[in-house]
């Protein structure tokens, strides 16, 4: 048996609950990883509420994100062996002792980082590069504007963006977190309780952003066509402020612009394999290198998630917040 922590029902973080439930038996190309620590994430606490299902198959155990130590090897497993210490994209299951994770979606812990930060990786790293270099194509010398810019994916894209070449503009709630952004490398970082970020992108950049990743939705969609410059690319990845908007789709055609996005959960695998493959050829040799690490907001035991998950909905933390099982 091992500990895990589930939503005992749709509600505020206090229905998290710490329960035991048998350890997981890896299917075929599946590893078992004893857990060290967990991410938390956004989708956790929209799971949490009642608003982000599981797919299909997937635990009801919370938790996205894991580092820790292969213990065990479902039939198939080529690359990974018993000992192996990994970090992994999980599609359930992160919260406990113990969780399973396809083999593709396993990654090498990177060289020099603890377990906490190891655990901060996969679902903010899958999740940025996928969207902001795949999606959105972002080059060396363009401009991406990132809102949220102090949150785990935000301080994620900025320390990204910046070491492949880009500018950065961002966006923030606080003094605070406008300087934690500008620390990481943000050219400019906009407080967008006291600042218009369509003027301030206009001002920073002279044309408008090139590539736009938002989070919020809701009203930000048309002040983002507005902050976008021509032929840019604009990637939802959430919508914090509701999917619903009233829109006026002439700058889309008078600019030239790509508005897509995506979710990462749902897809098999493969898919996020690919993804995998790519941040072990791109990025990882830049955190062996300590030329990006994830940036850290506060660790707290798997027994307090409920805290965890209040910090993150109060938006009081600047970079990610983990679990240490």
């Amino acid at each position: 048996m091992m500990r895990a922590i589930i939503a005992r029902e749709p509600g505020p973080p206090d229905v998290l609950t710490l329960v035991e439930r048998p350890v997981p038996h890896p299917a075929a190309q599946e590893v078992l990883i004893k857990v060290a620590a967990a991410g938390v994430n956004r989708p956790d606490v929209l799971q949490r509420i009642g608003q982000y299902p599981m797919p299909p198959g997937a635990s009801d155990v919370l938790g996205l994100e894991i580092a820790g130590e292969v213990v065990k090897l479902g039939e198939g497993v080529a690359r990974w062996r018993v000992g192996d210490k990994v970090c992994a994209l999980v599609p359930g299951g992160g919260y406990a002792e113990y969780a399973v994770s396809h083999e593709a979606t396993v990654l090498p812990w990177p060289q020099g980082l603890s377990a906490e930060e190891a655990a901060a990786i996969p679902e903010t790293f899958f999740t940025v590069w996928d969207n902001v270099f795949e999606r959105g194509r972002l080059k060396p010398g363009e401009w991406l504007l990132v809102h949220g810019g102090a949150s785990g994916i935000g301080t994620t894209a900025i320390q990204l963006a910046k070491a492949f070449g880009a500018k950065v503009i961002t966006t923030v709630g606080d003094e605070d977190k406008a300087r934690a952004c500008r620390d990481l490398g943000a050219d400019v970082a906009v407080n967008y309780k006291t600042e218009d970020f369509v003027a301030a992108t206009k001002a920073a950049t002279g044309r408008g952003a090139d590539v736009i990743l938002d989070m919020v939705g809701g009203d930000y969609v048309p002040r983002n066509y507005a902050a976008a410059g021509m032929d840019a690319r604009i990637v939802q990845i959430a919508f914090l402020r509701g999917p619903q908007v009233s829109l006026d789709l002439l700058p889309l055609m008078m600019k030239r612009l790509v508005h897509t996005g995506s979710t990462l959960r749902p897809r098999s695998p493969a898919e996020k394999g690919v993804i995998a493959q790519a941040l072990e050829a791109q990025v990882w040799p830049l955190i062996a290198a300590g030329k990006l690490r994830p940036m850290m907001d506060q660790t707290f035991a798997l027994a307090d998630a409920a805290k965890a998950h209040a910090r993150m909905e109060a938006s009081l933390h600047i970079g990610k917040i983990v679990l240490k099982v």
